[in-house]
């Protein structure tokens, strides 16, 4: 009897002390998000942290429309290439019913017309062996429309301020990166970030499919996953009855979210979404629910992007401690957005981190926000383990 009661009051004072110490967390997450909310670059900024090993579901909104209206955290954001994760999902997903093997090359697949040219590199056509997998993992050695100066005239991104009423369509992309751009090296001999692959993979799908990418996305993942808030931007609505203004997102100062040269993003960007949605899918990915544990493995297939940096099958790879010597030894599997967009999972402390600063200024720094709160995460890791020891 005596044990019991003691166990008793050890479980409760556990109780009163995690609770406590969950508070302080949360508020300093607080400050953390309000505090980046006083930048004059930030016009507004999402974010969902949530843990079921921490026992935390905290979500943030904050900040503007240009007229003054608040945002709130239904009003859906530019995902930009944290879309990406959801087109390689759908790849997989692709190669589970028998539809293409992620080894093939592309040209079984697509269209003669598009594959004719595709890549040409010192004088050699390696059009026809560039694979799906390649795509998946930017080792194909396309070149980057959105990044890779043209030979002739205005850069892509230049095109998308001066033409910022034009509307660009997946096969259009693909032929200026054919008459306009050069490859970088032969397929599967390098590793460089471009958003050109992820064109040809939406092509493949809707190739494969029958349908149009939107479509197949929402037959696939929105739907299934209710994600009320989410759709392809400028090519679809979301499910919702009710659905939320799209959040403003910026380049420095200038508000580009209602650029319809956007819709060149497509396939590698396009998408609009939630951090409660990204949540949503984020979970189920990594809990088996839309591709098995099998295939999620495989997008885990990593290599070597950058200093602390690998890339697998559209996921991301950030060695927190090699990227910040004085930190824990975490890792953060997921995907960024060029909008300071991010969608991560830290394995270490069973940690889901989504949200955006809807700022270009932000590509890089959001990666110094997730670390800065997971530092404050691991002292409630650490109550947990004093817990269970």
């Amino acid at each position: 009897m005596k044990i019991k009661i003691l166990f008793m009051i050890a479980f409760l004072t556990y109780g009163l002390n995690y609770g406590q110490k969950t508070a302080h967390v949360k508020a300093k997450i607080d400050s953390l998000f309000n505090a980046k909310l006083q930048d004059d670059l930030v016009h507004n900024a999402f974010l969902s942290v949530y843990s079921k090993k921490l026992e935390i579901d905290w979500n943030y909104s904050g900040g503007t429309f240009m007229n003054g209206e608040k945002v709130t955290k239904n009003n859906p954001f530019h995902s930009t290439s944290v879309a990406k994760t959801f087109t390689a999902t759908l790849i997989m997903l692709l190669q589970e019913d028998g539809k293409l093997n992620i080894n093939d090359p592309i040209a079984e697949y697509l269209p003669g017309e598009i594959i004719k040219g595709l890549h040409v590199f010192n004088g050699i056509d390696y059009s026809k062996k560039v694979l799906i997998k390649q795509l998946l993992q930017h080792t194909s050695g396309l070149p980057d429309y959105f990044a890779d100066t043209p030979k002739n005239g205005a850069t892509f991104m230049e095109q998308l301020f001066t033409n910022n009423d034009r509307f660009w369509q997946p096969l259009e992309i693909i032929e200026f990166t054919k008459t306009q751009l050069r490859p970088h090296f032969e397929p599967g001999a390098s590793y460089n970030y471009c958003d050109t692959e992820y064109v040809l993979l939406g092509l493949l799908i809707e190739e494969l499919t029958g349908k149009p990418y939107h479509i197949f996305l929402s037959d696939k993942i929105f739907n299934p996953l209710k994600m009320e808030h989410s759709y392809m931007h400028l090519r679809s609505r979301p499910i919702s009855e009710s659905p939320e203004k799209l959040s403003e997102f910026y380049v420095e100062q200038t508000n580009i979210s209602t650029f319809k040269s956007l819709s060149a993003d497509w396939a590698g960007g396009g998408i609009a979404t939630t951090s409660n949605d990204l949540l949503k899918f984020y979970r189920a990915l990594n809990n088996a629910e839309i591709i098995s544990k099998k295939s999620f493995k495989s997008m885990q297939n990593w290599i070597g992007e950058s200093y602390g940096l690998e890339y697998g099958y559209g996921l991301r790879k950030f060695d927190v401690n090699k990227l910040y010597p004085f930190s824990k030894k975490h890792t953060l599997i997921g995907h960024s957005g060029t909008s300071g967009s991010f969608m991560y999972y830290c394995p270490e402390l069973d940690v889901y981190l989504t949200g955006t600063f809807n700022q270009t200024d932000y590509q890089k720094k959001h990666v110094d926000f997730m670390v800065t709160i997971l530092s404050h995460l691991k002292h409630l890791t650490n109550v947990k383990s004093k817990r269970n020891g």
